[in-house]
Formats: structure tokens, sequence, C-alpha cells
């Protein structure tokens, strides 16, 4: 059995179209969406819609900025616009209309942080596969996903903001687990809360994991625990017990899936 993984494809239309090539399956761990391109400045809904420089300023506050001046940046440039929820529910649709399109039969799929799951009904086809706090078999092994990202404890999020990011409180995390059971492979957008998995090392800052993944991880010991989300982690892979812990890969970036065999 031969399964490529990818996460944090962020609009890379034409490498996903190839992502599937010579897998008996493809799995995909959340973040479809090009919301914000930090490599391209102009592209992603935000330069398309306010130019790179608006991009160029928001990625320098993101990394050395007061906490909360990125998102006050962003909050100001969409008061510019008439209706900022219809352009980005309109640009939200365009990309996935495109990315569904080229997912291979079968797809086993999971939305990230910037997705809009409530949208994916729309596109999904015969051999794709959305599932969240779900199974499936695959190849003779039980496979488990869980999406999106996780609010920090305590946190409550915006009420109608323009685009409301796919996140989870711990208990909602938490009940999306613990329905999975026991599995083989475990597959999640975010990692499990191990320091070197949740570094970012050009954020220059943590990105938040799961400590209810990790409980699961060290209680069950999967073969394999699989993530993204974090695009340039300080270890891509860490051993917990007997699970293997694997951040996939930036597919935006790297435009090559994880391959695993059995």
């Amino acid at each position: 059995m031969r399964v490529h993984v990818v996460a944090d494809v962020h609009g890379n239309v034409d490498a996903l179209a190839r992502a599937g090539v010579g897998a008996d399956a493809l799995l995909v761990l959340g973040d479809l969406i090009d919301f914000v391109n930090y490599y391209d400045h102009s592209a992603g809904i935000l330069g398309s819609v306010f130019g790179s420089a608006a991009v160029h300023r928001f990625a320098q506050l993101r990394c050395d900025g007061a906490p909360g001046e990125a998102s006050a940046f962003v909050r100001e440039l969409w008061t510019r616009l008439p209706d900022p929820r219809e352009v980005v529910r309109r640009a939200v649709m365009e990309q996935y209309e495109r990315l569904f399109a080229v997912l291979p039969s079968p797809t086993y799929a999971t939305p990230g942080n910037v997705d809009l799951p409530e949208l994916w009904p729309q596109f999904v086809r015969a051999g794709v596969h959305v599932l969240d706090g779900q199974t499936v078999e695959i190849g003779g092994l039980r496979c488990g996903f869980v999406g999106g990202g996780l609010l920090p404890d305590r946190v409550v999020p915006r009420h109608d903001p323009v685009f409301r990011s796919y996140l989870r409180t711990p208990a909602q995390y938490a009940v999306a687990l613990s329905a999975l059971g026991r599995v083989d492979m475990l597959c999640s957008h975010i990692p499990p809360a191990v320091p070197e998995l949740l570094y970012d090392v050009r954020a220059r800052r943590p990105e938040i994991g799961s400590e209810q993944l990790l409980v699961v991880i060290r209680k069950d010991q999967p073969r394999v625990a699989l993530f993204g989300h974090v695009h340039q982690p300080l270890a891509q892979r860490v051993r917990v017990g007997r699970t293997e812990c694997v951040n996939v890969g930036h597919f935006q970036r790297t435009g090559a899936p994880h391959v695993l065999r059995w």
C-alpha cells in the first residue's frame, strides 16, 4: 500500500494535481486556501484585494509587531470595502472550485484552520471523502481524522469577522478526538503539543498544538501521527513512545507529498 499525504496546500493547484500520482490514496490534512501568501505578497486573497504592500506590512507586524497589531491592521483594511465578507466568500469559492477539481480518487481530506469546511459539501464528489472526527479503513489500517485549529484556553472568538478561521475550543477538540477511538494512523491539521514540533523557525514563535492529541498518542500509541500547520518546524519528526509524529511538510512550497508504504 502506498499513500501520499499533504498539508498546507494554500492554493498550489498545480502541485495538488500531481500529488496522488503513483499512490493508492491521497490524504489532505487541511489549509487548502491561500489567504495570505508570505512568499508572493501579490498572491493570495489578501494580496489580490489590497496589493503586495499591504501584505508586506501585515507580514512584518505578524513577526515583529505588538500582540494584536497585525489583526488590527487587517481589520482596518477590510473597512475600506463595502462588503468584505462577500469579497472573501467569492475568492474562497473560486479557490475551492479549482482545488477540489484536481483531487484524485480516493482522497481523504480534513479541514485546517485556514479553511471554511461549511463550504466543502458544495465541491465534494465521488471518491473524495471529508472526515472530521471520523475514521476510515485504508489498506487495512484504521485511520482517524480531526480537523481545524485550536483556540487558546478561555479565548472567545470574535463574532462575525470577515473570515472566520476554523478554530475549536479545547473542549470541542477533545470531543472530536474522542469520537475516533483507537486508531492505527492519527491524522490532524495541528501537531500534538511537543515543543520541537510547534516552534516555527522562520516566524520565530511557537504555534498552538494540542495537548489532547499528545495524551491520545501516549495512551494509544498509534503507528504514526500525521499533521501540518507549522510551516518551518524546528523538528519535522519526533517519536513519542512507539508513535512516529511527522509534520508532512509545507506543501505549498515543497510541492512534494509525504509518502507512506505498508
